[in-house]
């Protein structure tokens, strides 16, 4: 039997947590080693204890003087983009491979299934945002079939389902996912707007996806957002679509028509999705942490197995 990968986490709060739990529960090639964070009482270091995963309340510093570290090759940062620079200075500079589960982006985006394959040898790797793992699928399923001139992403989440880190990085939150939307979804824009709903109960995460795109073979657009969900519903089961692609044709007086290319026939290609969290750790409605930490997952295992094949082949 192959050895399993061992990881640590930084970050004893809603996300790290949950992210222990599915690695410990889940995962048949990562091994949890460790989790760190800052405060003492935390019910995330208090949990770790409890199943037998070595512990340190001293951050990153308290991390990497643990005996246990030496044998960690993936660290997962649930931390906040502030301090993750920090973390990735010193975990790189110790040959640590880095799975950013903040908004600071000092690796490339990475959404697992449109681009994960293309960065299995960065040391660093980041999974942009909630809004960003759970739309950006579509957006590139969109644009595998035609060119996004404008991608508008809309993530509403429940507003107990927003920590003080999600709180503190909400600028962030918009300018990573909006780079995204572009930059791994293909848009040749991209805006994101996040939505914190106080309502009660709490509410399902929902989001909601606008392509600006020239005239198209729907049926085509449609059957490829369709295949997409079903990619990110082999790790996400609670990721689905809330109805049928919707498409509408821009009036000539619409302003969304100075967005396309002169002479082309607009059409407004709208997906509406909802993300049921797995409730390992959290709430059923708090998909937006789950999908987070689901993808982070999905993307340290695909790292730890190119790396044992690396390693592998480099032996022979």
């Amino acid at each position: 039997m192959t050895a399993r990968t061992k990881v640590a986490v930084i970050g004893s709060g809603n996300i790290g947590t949950d992210l222990m739990i599915k690695v410990l529960r889940l995962s048949e090639s990562l091994e949890m080693a460790a989790l760190a964070g800052i405060d003492p009482a935390s019910d995330g270091l208090a949990r770790a204890r409890r199943l037998k995963v070595a512990t340190t309340h001293e951050g990153v510093d308290g991390l990497v003087a643990l005996d246990e570290f030496a044998d960690v090759r993936i660290v997962f940062d649930a931390t906040s983009a502030g301090a993750h620079r920090r973390h990735d200075e010193v975990l790189r500079g110790l040959g640590r491979t880095v799975v950013d589960l903040t908004p600071a982006a000092l690796g490339p985006y990475v959404v697992p299934p449109v681009n994960l394959d293309a960065h299995l040898d960065s040391p660093n790797v980041n999974m942009v945002t909630c809004g960003g793992q759970a739309t950006i699928p579509v957006v590139a399923a969109v644009s595998a079939v035609t060119p996004v001139h404008y991608g508008e992403i809309v993530a509403s989440i429940a507003s107990r389902s927003a920590g003080p880190g999600t709180r503190a990085n909400i600028d962030e939150f918009t300018e990573t996912t909006a780079s995204a939307i572009e930059r791994v979804g293909g848009a040749r824009r991209g805006k994101a707007v996040i939505v914190l709903n106080p309502a009660e109960p709490p509410l399902i995460m929902r989001d909601t996806v606008h392509c600006l795109v020239s005239e198209c073979d729907e049926e085509a657009v449609a059957a490829s957002v369709e295949a997409m969900v079903g990619r990110v519903q082999a790790y996400v089961p609670g990721y689905r679509l809330k109805q049928k692609v919707q498409f509408e044709h821009i009036g000539a007086d619409d302003p969304l028509r100075a967005l396309v290319p002169a002479g082309s026939t607009p059409v407004k290609v709208s997906v509406f999705l909802e993300v049921e969290g797995a409730a390992h750790y959290l709430p059923a409605y708090a998909g937006n942490l789950d999908i987070m930490t689901s993808a982070a997952l999905r993307t340290a295992e695909r790292l730890a197995a190119h790396h044992a094949g690396t390693t592998a082949e480099a032996s022979r």
